[in-house]
């Protein structure tokens, strides 16, 4: 494994959410998508649009910041999405049930910098930051990165659109 990774640049809201729906029918049982970036760079909003054109029956899908973590049926798996900020301690991961998620459920971790030791080393990391110019308030960066080499495979064609 090495690393790799590649920069997209995220027009709107709009842009994020085309991004995240092309994604997500090349995920499979047992990925982790660790989304990081600061508060209001697009996690969350990213991970709705993700989940929402992967569910069977359409629903709500509400942050995870309370609840720690929210799970729905996918098309092919079950989803888990995690927001760890408020995270305490690390042995909490084991208690709510996601290090058994990583096996056979898509996961989409926000705060991945919580998980420590227990980070999935073959996961997917999208970083999201704003670009700081006047009047670009709702673009982003966003920072893709991954060792295992199957995501090469997985994200051709995304990466050139």
């Amino acid at each position: 494994m090495s690393d790799h990774s590649a920069q997209i640049p995220l027009a709107s809201p709009d842009a994020t959410c085309a991004l995240a729906r092309r994604l997500a029918p090349r995920l499979r049982p047992g990925d982790a998508l660790l989304l990081s970036g600061g508060v209001g760079a697009g996690k969350t909003h990213f991970a709705r649009c993700l989940i929402q054109s992967l569910l069977i029956i359409p629903e709500d899908v509400p942050s995870p910041t309370y609840t720690l973590v929210q799970t729905y049926q996918g098309q092919g798996a079950e989803i888990w999405h995690a927001d760890l900020y408020r995270l305490s301690d690390a042995m909490e991961l084991v208690e709510l049930g996601l290090t058994e998620a990583f096996t056979d459920a898509i996961c989409l971790i926000e705060w991945p910098d919580r998980l420590g030791d227990m980070t999935p080393p073959d996961a997917l990391g999208l970083e999201f930051t704003p670009v700081p110019e006047p009047g670009a308030e709702e673009r982003r960066l966003l920072r893709i990165t991954w060792q295992d080499d199957r995501w090469a495979q997985r994200l051709e064609g995304l990466l050139d659109d």
